[in-house]
């Protein structure tokens, strides 16, 4: 059989791009899926407790664009869901993105009004100019000491680099707030899928016109399948053979453990942003979803060097490393690069989505 187009990888990009191009344009789609699952590291299952748990850590829906909360909306129902999370110094526990309550509770202050707050970061920041890197962002909002408390040991952790060596995007996509809002996200659509992100991305892939086949690495079978264009939504390197070399990624160790109790934590995610804990942060998953059980299952997140590629490592050498492999694959006609890795670039999930919208109304037919 011909396909019109063969995709690989069965994550948001390359669901959405099949979707759209099976039912919107007629096409015959095939998704070529590494893994022995759809819906990429969104992927989520029942575990052996029946709570609902996100495999490669917690995928929180939050969007400003009404086009990707209507078409997503076509897949699935809703539950609102607003994320928070606590950060833990110590033994104490402070909201983040910091805030007014943070800064009274660190401090033991008491800052009532925005403008008050904002007269105390005032105060301690150091001016930064140009801002070149991650620190420089986070001093020249809060000052030094609130980023030593907050930033310093967990971007470490994260990333395996200092908070000076990254990109200011990395920290910089963490608000700062003068007001007491707790919520980790502002944005106007907040919800989670009501049955979870793999059911959606069934709705989503059931159609005539789309084929998936799974634990299959694309390059053992694309001399056999016959089609008309790509769409590799894989990381680009391997595209290309390691051609201009790996391109850095971080990845993360998962491990899960269910205790019997009703509930651990306050709040579903706590960050450890002391350099003494390995673990970044501890998810406890039936929160996400509000399900009530006698037991709770947590998982503990250890950033690691090896493994599945999550995070691409925003640095200017990767970025210049990267736009080799950019220009490489801008003298290909037919094969489209889409996605988080594909792009190299720390992509939410609301943006893969509208980023892959764009492209099939302005780029592939």
């Amino acid at each position: 059989m011909k396909y019109d187009f063969l995709i690989v990888g069965a994550g948001f990009a390359g669901s959405v791009m099949a979707e759209r191009l099976a039912s919107q344009f007629n096409k015959r789609v095939l998704i070529v899926e590494k893994r022995n699952h759809i819906a990429g590291n969104a992927y989520d299952e029942f575990d052996n407790y029946g709570i609902l748990v996100h495999r490669y850590g917690p995928h929180i829906f939050h969007t400003n664009s009404k086009e990707v909360f209507e078409y997503l909306s076509l897949f699935t129902e809703w539950i609102p869901y607003e994320h928070k999370v606590l950060a833990k110094i110590g033994n104490e526990l402070y909201p983040i993105p910091i805030n007014s309550l943070t800064i009274n509770k660190l401090y033991n202050l008491n800052l009532k009004t925005e403008e008050e707050v904002k007269d105390y970061f005032e105060s301690v920041k150091e001016k930064r100019f140009p801002i070149l890197n991650s620190e420089d962002i986070i001093v020249n909002q809060v000052g030094k000491d609130l980023f030593e408390k907050f930033f310093k040991h967990y971007t470490k952790k994260q990333w395996n680099l200092e908070a000076k060596e990254l990109s200011p995007s990395v920290c910089g996509r963490i608000p700062v707030r003068t007001n007491d809002d707790c919520r980790y996200f502002t944005d106007k659509y907040q919800f989670m899928p009501k049955y979870g992100y793999t059911k959606m991305f069934e709705r989503m892939l059931i159609h005539k016109n789309i084929e998936v086949i799974l634990s299959t690495d694309y390059k053992s079978i694309i001399d056999s399948v016959k089609f008309d264009k790509m769409i590799y939504t894989g990381p680009i390197d391997y595209f290309f053979d390691y051609k201009f070399g790996k391109l850095p990624y971080r990845s993360i160790r998962f491990e899960f453990e269910n205790i019997n109790q009703k509930q651990f934590q306050e709040t579903a995610q706590i960050n450890y942003v002391d350099g003494s804990v390995d673990y970044t942060r501890v998810i406890e998953h039936k929160l996400l979803n509000q399900q009530n059980s006698d037991t709770t299952t947590l998982s503990f997140e250890y950033p690691q060097h090896n493994g599945e590629p999550f995070y691409p490592i925003p640095t200017e050498e990767n970025r210049y490393q990267y736009l080799l492999y950019k220009k490489e694959s801008e003298k290909l006609s037919n094969i489209y690069f889409c996605g988080r890795l594909a792009e190299y670039k720390y992509y939410n999930m609301d943006q893969v989505v509208a980023n892959t919208l764009m492209i099939i109304k302005n780029d592939v037919r």
